[in-house]
């Protein structure tokens, strides 16, 4: 006779969350198979879609850019716009056309931001992600010389499907769309009005855009990063991930780092791998404290990793990176 032993707490939240993220997966394939997918609705602002933005560098997807209401009037009395890109482009405003029926609402926070004072006048480029290839698009392809072969070997023919693409991703954000961007709606160039954002695995790349590109990109936010780089536990890529800040974290007197989590879901095993980063953030120079704060970290007790809780706390963010 065959025992079926209970799965402890642990297991059950490892099962739901790949059963979600497979759900993801294949909800994402098929939003990219219909030949016009849903315009997001949200509920202040306009969006305009670049639809199919063509790169030489990655595969060509969409861009959702959100510009706030009275946008023309901002843009007739000569003022310009902060920006800021996310990832996960096709999750951030609406949440009737995202896969789980959960949203950033991005929208929302940046207009109330702005009309309250706290925020200059602001648009948000939302990248989509492409699917299949999100993994090998997020993950910072310089953390894999600094693991074990073993592990980085498994690592890029399982989860980047033998194609780490990120440092052609980042090129394709500064070469090719920013330039665009800065052309078409009147921006502020420089990075201290630029910031870039994201969750989980989006939060990752956010911090290595800084990185890799600190004079385009004057702050980053990481929502849940997701230094575990895979989904068990391990300690070969958060110490991949130390040794590349080491060498290459971008200049403390120039830009800022945001970076949070929560306690449940996902987020319930981040905990002593953000403690990790943070110190060698804090090492590295960058200050919690005192009117020059170029750095904030919290942890949202209760709280998992889902867009639900991301929208809740995305105002302290984006104040953070670009508020006056």
């Amino acid at each position: 006779m065959i025992i079926f032993k209970p799965l402890n707490r642990s297991q059950k939240m490892t099962r739901h969350f790949f059963s979600l993220l497979l759900c993801q997966f294949f909800l994402t394939l098929q939003v990219f198979a219909q030949s016009t997918p849903p315009l997001p609705v949200p509920q202040s602002g306009k969006i305009e879609r670049l639809e199919n933005f063509p790169s030489k560098n990655v595969q060509a997807r969409h861009i959702d850019v959100w510009l706030p209401d009275e946008f023309e009037k901002i843009k007739l009395s000569g003022q310009r716009f902060n920006v800021l890109y996310m990832h996960d482009g096709q999750m951030l405003f609406d949440a009737k056309t995202t896969w789980n029926k959960q949203a950033w609402n991005a929208d929302q926070t940046i207009t109330h931001l702005m009309k309250s004072g706290q925020l200059a006048p602001t648009i948000i480029v939302g990248v989509w992600n492409n699917g299949q290839f999100r993994h090998s698009e997020y993950f910072p392809e310089k953390f894999l010389p600094h693991m074990p072969e073993a592990p980085r070997q498994t690592l890029i023919q399982k989860g980047l499907r033998d194609k780490p693409q990120s440092d052609a991703y980042l090129r394709f954000l500064v070469d090719e769309l920013k330039p665009y961007i800065d052309t078409k709606y009147p921006t502020h160039k420089g990075p201290a009005h630029t910031a870039i954002m994201g969750s989980s695995m989006g939060g990752l790349i956010s911090i290595y855009a800084l990185n890799e590109y600190p004079a385009v990109f004057g702050g980053a936010a990481g929502l849940s990063t997701h230094w575990m780089g895979i989904h068990q536990p391990n300690s070969h890529i958060p110490l991949a991930a130390y040794i590349y800040l080491r060498d290459k974290l971008a200049n403390p007197q120039t830009n800022k780092i945001y970076q949070d989590h929560g306690t449940t879901e996902l987020d319930a095993l981040y905990a002593p791998y953000q403690n990790f980063i943070n110190q060698i953030i804090r090492d590295k120079g960058y200050s919690e404290s005192g009117s020059q704060a170029n750095f904030l970290t919290r942890v949202f007790e209760g709280t998992g990793h889902n867009e639900r809780v991301w929208a809740d706390r995305l105002a302290i963010p984006v104040l953070f990176l670009l508020g006056k």
